[in-house]
């Protein structure tokens, strides 16, 4: 590991403990490419699991063509989900333990078997999958003002906060992922709508995508493990006393308190 590795993760971490946030690393650094920032956000998911943290899944973000042409990118990233990130259903989060948090509404997938990269398909997925839930990530910036590109946000374990996994666990054989409709709501009010295709056309897709790109470093998706699939559409800022719910077709309803 390289110092400029670990100055950058010693950043993070200490904006994560501090809430203070940073200045972009992309703006520092021009030679900070995208297989270093994921090195830093590794830097310090290793760190955790010193702590006692267990890794208990993954997340895809910038599944959507809006998202990867406002960051100048033709990929989505991804990062690691952690037990502590996880809130109950109908839970609150704390706006203390957060920065500048924003809520999107997903399709998470739990995996009865380990998917290896390369060459993992849409239906090795589909195979792969126990059930499907309804879920919602409370994404998070440890970099001031969300002002991110790629390698900031794949350093920063891809602006993730916490996630809440709601409905009931569904088959995945008994339903068609890229027509599920989901309507997020704020404070009772509808905010966004928007169906499984939002995501790479479609969610089990993104999980593909994951398995291959870990490849690169000999990271594999494991069973038992839970993967946040990617928003079905744009996030929505939090602030104390929201409260955010969104209903899927067929698969139920998920909600959080701030």
């Amino acid at each position: 590991m390289t110092t400029k590795i670990k100055e950058y993760a010693d950043q993070l971490a200490a904006a994560e403990a501090t809430g203070i946030g940073i200045d972009p690393l992309s703006e520092r650094d021009n030679e900070l490419t995208v297989n270093d920032a994921y090195s830093i956000q590794l830097e310090n998911i290793h760190r955790k699991l010193e702590q006692g943290h267990k890794i208990v899944g993954k997340k895809i973000g910038l599944t959507s063509l809006a998202m990867q042409t406002l960051l100048g990118v033709n990929e989505p990233d991804y990062g690691h989900l952690l037990d502590s990130m996880v809130i109950e259903n109908g839970g609150r989060v704390s706006i203390e333990k957060t920065l500048q948090p924003k809520v999107e509404a997903e399709i998470a997938f739990v995996l009865k078997k380990d998917l290896q990269g390369p060459n993992v398909t849409t239906l090795d997925v589909l195979q792969a999958t126990e059930y499907i839930v309804p879920a919602l990530e409370i994404v998070d910036s440890r970099i001031t003002d969300w002002k991110i590109k790629l390698a900031d946000t794949v350093a920063d374990n891809a602006s993730s906060g916490f996630y809440v996994l709601g409905g009931k666990p569904t088959k995945i054989e008994d339903i068609d992922l890229e027509l599920i409709g989901m309507v997020f709501s704020k404070n009772g009010e509808v905010v966004n709508t928007g169906v499984g295709a939002a995501a790479l056309g479609n969610p089990a897709s993104c999980v593909a995508w994951l398995a291959n790109r870990l490849a690169d470093f000999d990271i594999s998706l494991k069973a038992g493990e839970v993967i946040l699939s990617g928003a079905l559409s744009a996030a929505i800022e939090a602030k104390k006393g929201d409260f955010f719910t969104a209903r899927f077709a067929h698969l139920g309803q998920v909600s959080v308190q701030f």
